[in-house]
């Protein structure tokens, strides 16, 4: 074998590794790619307790609870189905009832859920992208807004 031909089949190895390297890290990690689990996401993929992961729904009325000395408890709910989530630490100022959420944590069982970092919306207008496709998917998605949710952007037709 030329020279020529020893550094195209060296070129052509190293290229085949490093695809089969690409191809088998997206393979493990092809469930773990989500940037979070709606609730209903959650219960569907039968996840287990003990894993970590992010789930965003909105903030379910009249659930937050917070007593001196205890973890502050919630529920996010995507409207078909609730997790209640306990986090010890300060929420964002702008967390509230009937806002978007993203909570990352533990799974503690299988409707339980224990939160180490809260992201809430904003301003009035914004809920996290993820929160509102997941509405929109679920058919929970009404007209311009979703429970104080961000305006649609489409169109109405042309001019």
């Amino acid at each position: 074998m030329t020279r020529k031909g020893r550094r195209l089949a060296l070129i052509g190895s190293a290229v085949g590794l490093m695809a089969l390297a690409v191809g088998l890290i997206l393979f493990a990690l092809k469930d773990n790619i989500v940037f979070f689990y709606a609730p209903a996401e959650l219960a569907e993929k039968g996840v287990q307790p003990g894993t970590r992961l992010r789930i965003g729904g909105l903030v379910k009325q009249g659930t937050v609870e917070r007593a001196p000395g205890k973890p502050i408890s919630f529920t996010v709910t995507d409207n078909v189905k609730d997790v209640a989530v306990t986090y010890d630490g300060l929420l964002p100022d702008l967390f509230r009832e009937g806002q978007g959420v993203v909570v990352e944590g533990v799974l503690e069982t299988k409707d339980t859920f224990r939160a180490d970092s809260v992201l809430a919306k904003h301003d009035e207008t914004y809920m996290p992208r993820e929160v509102a496709d997941a509405l929109k998917k679920q058919g929970l998605w009404r007209g311009g807004t979703a429970q104080n949710g961000p305006p649609t952007t489409q169109s109405q037709g042309s001019p």
